[in-house]
């Protein structure tokens, strides 16, 4: 566990070295999990969306994208149910007046036993959860002397629920604003939408709707990194079916999800699928995608099967009819759901733990090391680095010829700086698959030397050819 905790610690530390991921508000002392991504964070996460963003709309006929906006009115959510159930079971130390959600508290403890004894600890919290028996979480806590991570002590209160959900006020005036809250999740906006997308787009059941957004929890514990914070993003689809095909669309989303994944270069070894033990009530199956990050196996995607509760409750509250009329049974009816929904951070930081590699290399009279990012082409925030040899002899100037070549079509780097090889090792730091080395030769002949990140092999071909090299390994 040491080991892999080092692990996690050295990517949390390349991440900010590499400019990938930045503490936010830094000049202030950073403010508690929330965090800026750099200008290679940025690129990265960019592309992350992109590709989701094609493979869910420009890839599907029938699924369409919305942006919906993050205020929404605040019967939305009284009527999806998370101003009376949107909360989390939580537990404060007496002495040190520290609060931790329990499942946190009790997963930490985990951390430091034995597989064996972690397993079957973390299996009796999930059927403690899953029954909503907050005495017996109590009880467990203290009979393994679960202790405060600030006192060191065991004296807790009892379990109780705590809403996640940022409250605001919308209006100049306090005494006549009214109280509207930050939207936990997108996918509200989805379905207060669906009349409006169906109608316009003349979609016709099954379809989907894709939006990709930011929510916002009040994590109480909010921890490792960026994978849970309180300002987060996601990549959400709703897909609406006809009643009684649920369970069919459900193993379909649950595979071809699973095969986005996969699509990515990732071993399949590292992905499994967790059933959930307790199902939200209006679901009839859910399950989530984890990856086997440097802290263990945790969750990256859900795919729920959430019935026509969502569209039922908010046709109740509106008192407006959300229905569809289906013209191959003609019949008018509520559609049913199937969710995916993906944390684009989480996906940020599955890549980049999957990419991430320390190695040996030289040889054994001359060792060296190297830090690389074995990031997939399409997603890379660099695709190319165009690095003259020298700043004269009209190096330079081919240089820059080719980066007007190859920047509408990706983003490259330019740089004359340090030495050949020291140009090389950042750009394998920032997972940069090609680097062209422009030299004396390329005003000879017009070739130039094409290095690859992955096997660092190097071959000579025409700068002519240069684009649609990385053109073919991005697409």
């Amino acid at each position: 566990m040491s080991t892999e905790q080092n692990l996690f610690q050295a990517i949390i530390s390349h991440c900010k070295e590499y400019g990938f991921i930045f503490p936010s508000s830094e000049i202030y002392d950073g403010l508690s999990a929330v965090y800026d991504y750099g200008q290679n964070g940025s690129e990265l996460k960019k592309n992350i969306k992109d590709y989701w963003w094609k493979s869910m709309t420009q890839l599907h006929e029938n699924i369409v994208g919305i942006d919906a906006a993050i205020f929404m009115h605040p019967t939305t959510w009284k009527a999806s149910g998370h101003v009376d159930n949107f909360s989390d079971p939580m537990i404060d130390n007496k002495d040190s007046k520290k609060r931790y959600r329990v499942d946190h508290l009790i997963e930490g403890f985990a951390e430091n036993l034995a597989k064996e004894q972690a397993d079957e600890l973390l299996a009796t919290m999930d059927k403690l959860l899953a029954e909503n028996d907050f005495a017996g979480l109590k009880s467990l806590i203290e009979e393994k002397k679960i202790a405060c991570t600030v006192s060191g002590t065991v004296n807790w209160t009892d379990v109780r629920q705590f809403n996640l959900m940022f409250s605001t006020q919308l209006g100049s005036v306090t005494d006549e604003a009214s109280e509207i809250y930050l939207r936990p999740e997108t996918a509200q906006g989805i379905f207060v939408n669906f009349l409006n997308v169906q109608k316009t787009g003349r979609m016709k059941v099954p379809f989907g709707i894709a939006q990709i957004g930011k929510a916002f929890r009040n994590e109480i514990v909010a921890r490792q990194f960026i994978f849970r914070m309180r300002e987060f993003e996601q990549m959400e689809m709703q897909f609406f079916v006809r009643p009684g095909t649920q369970k069919e669309w459900y193993e379909k989303w649950k595979q071809t999800r699973m095969e986005w994944h996969l699509s990515l270069g990732i071993d399949p070894a590292k992905y499994r699928f967790k059933d959930h033990v307790k199902l939200a009530h209006y679901a009839d199956a859910a399950v989530d995608i984890e990856f086997e990050f440097p802290i263990g196996f945790k969750e990256v995607e859900g795919i729920h099967s959430r019935t026509d509760f969502d569209l039922k409750q908010h046709q109740e509250f509106s008192r407006k009819k959300i229905q569809y009329f289906d013209t191959e049974i003609n019949q008018n009816y509520v559609p049913y759901v199937i969710e995916t929904s993906i944390g684009l951070d989480r996906m940020f930081l599955l890549v980049i733990c999957n990419a991430y590699a320390e190695e040996q290399i030289g040889t054994e009279e001359k060792p060296d090391t190297r830090v690389v990012l074995r990031l997939p082409a399409k997603l890379a925030p660099t695709k190319l680095a165009i690095l003259p040899l020298t700043k004269k002899d009209g190096l330079p100037e081919l240089a820059r010829e080719l980066m007007d070549q190859c920047k509408p079509y990706f983003h490259c780097f330019y740089e004359e700086k340090d030495a050949i090889g020291k140009r090389y090792r950042r750009q394998d730091a920032i997972g940069t698959p090609f680097c062209v080395t422009i030299d004396h030769q390329t005003k000879e002949d017009g070739t130039v030397t094409v290095r690859h990140r992955d096997s660092m092999e190097q071959e000579r071909i025409p700068m002519s050819e240069v684009r649609n090299l990385v053109m073919n390994a991005i697409f």
